[in-house]
């Protein structure tokens, strides 16, 4: 069984976010699946996709200021700065984190484990709504 649709995250400042609950509530058809796979795939290069820590706000927080010390805005190299002083740096993190995840299906439900959560990294000052499409397989009820 293959189900795949486009979901579209509401746009949110700068910052690492949980949007576990969000993925969940936009693929209802997850309970139909006894066993599968959800391949999460951001359409965007500013932007990332990650599972850390889902309990605690501040590691989100600490997320984003390690990226920012890491991959610098004022770095006299950057080229690519035609968008913002932001815009390299956030392509860097997008890079670094990535745009897609894999995450395990069993029982109708995401087999995050308890202290796992789905982050969208917002490497834009204003990056706008996020687009991720969603691809889900697996056996259980037709979905």
């Amino acid at each position: 069984m293959w189900k795949q649709k486009e979901l579209r995250l509401r746009a949110r400042p700068r910052g690492f976010h949980l949007i576990t609950d969000e993925i969940r509530s936009a693929l209802p058809e997850l309970a139909a699946v006894e066993v599968g796979l959800l391949q999460l795939f951001l359409l965007h290069t500013s932007a990332s996709l990650t599972i850390n820590q889902n309990a605690d706000p501040r590691v989100r927080g600490d997320f984003e200021g390690w990226c920012n010390q890491a991959v610098s805005e004022s770095a006299p190299y950057f080229q690519h700065v035609d968008e913002g002083s932001e815009d390299m740096p956030a392509h860097i993190k997008s890079s670094l984190f990535g745009c897609a995840l894999t995450i395990p299906i069993r029982n109708g439900a995401l087999a995050l484990g308890t202290w796992q959560g789905i982050y969208l990294g917002e490497h834009r000052n204003h990056g706008g709504e996020r687009r991720v499409m969603a691809t889900l397989w697996g056996e259980g009820a037709a979905i």
